[in-house]
């Protein structure tokens, strides 16, 4: 039967006269392949697709770092918890601290809690970090962000770093 399509072209809807053009200028018409073709863009799938809380409050939090002036993420509990984590050796530090979101129907509410570098103008800084946590939220992830809620718990003074793991002492003596 394709041998026939190919050999008999079918005129089409662009050129209403083609069958007055000789055999050689017509282009035979197209058999479609013996096996399915790939959904295109718009076809619709079954299934459900679930994203975690979780994934929600890593990706606010990297995009609440992103902004200048924000020095570290986390109220003053959680910065001394993961403190102590640091000072003796277990695990590493949590991606979402300082992020909590609750996901319903696709729309998600996220809460951050900062801690801003001094000499960053604090409101200007929780205003960016609301916006860019909606747009990383939103384009990442495919859900709708109903708010972000912006707490400024703490500001990091000059010299103040992230509190290290303390070095171990240098001493003359080798302790038993």
């Amino acid at each position: 039967m394709s041998d026939a399509l190919a050999e008999h072209p079918v005129p089409s809807a662009e050129h209403p006269d083609q069958s007055s053009l000789p055999e050689s200028a017509t282009a035979p018409a197209e058999v479609p392949p013996p096996y399915p073709e790939p959904h295109s863009a718009g076809a619709v799938v079954k299934g459900r697709i679930k994203v975690a809380d979780e994934v929600v409050e890593k990706v606010a939090a990297l995009a609440a770092l992103e902004v200048s002036g924000v020095a570290d993420m986390g109220g003053d509990l959680a910065r001394a918890f993961e403190s102590v984590r640091d000072r003796i050796g277990i695990g590493s530090r949590r991606g979402n601290q300082g992020v909590s979101a609750q996901i319903q129907d696709r729309q998600v509410a996220v809460s951050v809690t900062i801690v801003v570098e001094y000499g960053h103008v604090v409101m200007e800084v929780a205003s960016e970090v609301k916006t860019n946590v909606a747009r990383s939220v939103s384009r990442m992830l495919g859900l709708r962000v109903m708010e972000v809620n912006v707490t400024v718990d703490d500001v990091r003074l000059p010299g103040e770093g992230r509190p290290s793991p303390p070095e171990p002492a240098d001493d003359d003596e080798p302790s038993y």
